[in-house]
C-alpha cells in the first residue's frame, strides 16, 4: 500500500507539471492572443491563472484520493487522469502556441469528454474525488465556450 503522503506528493508534482508546461505555452503566445477580439462575457485576464490554480489543485487531490483507493496507477481513474492533463497540455500548445484556434477547439471538445469520463470514474471510485472535478468540467464548458467564439469572431 502507498503511503498517503507519498500519493499526494506525486499527484501535485504530475499535475504541477502540466500546469507548468501549459503555462509557459501560455506565457509565450500571450502577443497572439492579445491581438484577438475577445468574445462577449471575456473574464479578465487576471481571473485565467487563478481558476487554473484551483482545479489543477482540485485535480491533484481527486488524482491522490483515487490513487489511495485503487492502489495502483493502472486503474482507469488514473489513466484517464493522465490521459485528460496531456490533452490539457496540448489545447495550451495548439491554441497559444501554434495559434491553432479551431484544431485546440476540436481538442478542448476531446478534453471535455475525457474530463467528465474521469469525473465519473473517479465518483465510482471515491465519491469526493470525483465531486471536486465538476468546477473543472464547467469551466471546461465556458473555455469551449469561448474558444469557439474566438474563432467565429476572428476567423469564421
Amino acid at each position: 500500500m502507498i503511503p498517503k503522503w507519498k500519493a499526494y506528493v506525486v499527484s501535485f508534482i504530475v499535475t504541477g507539471m502540466a500546469a507548468l508546461v501549459g503555462s509557459i505555452v501560455t506565457y509565450a503566445g500571450m502577443d497572439g492572443y492579445r491581438q484577438l477580439i475577445p468574445p462577449p462575457l471575456s473574464p479578465p485576464a487576471a481571473v485565467f491563472p487563478i481558476a487554473w490554480t484551483i482545479l489543477f489543485i482540485l485535480m491533484a487531490i481527486g488524482a491522490a484520493r483515487v490513487w489511495l483507493k485503487t492502489g495502483t496507477l493502472r486503474s482507469t481513474p488514473v489513466r484517464l487522469f493522465i490521459a485528460q492533463l496531456v490533452f490539457n497540455v496540448l489545447w495550451s500548445i495548439l491554441f497559444f502556441g501554434f495559434g491553432a484556434i479551431l484544431p485546440a477547439f476540436i481538442c478542448l471538445l476531446i478534453l471535455w469528454g475525457l474530463v467528465l469520463a474521469m469525473l465519473l470514474s473517479f465518483y465510482s471510485t471515491d465519491k469526493i474525488a470525483g465531486l471536486i472535478q465538476i468546477p473543472y468540467l464547467i469551466w471546461l464548458t465556458f473555455a469551449a465556450y469561448l474558444n469557439l467564439a474566438i474563432w467565429l469572431i476572428n476567423f469564421g
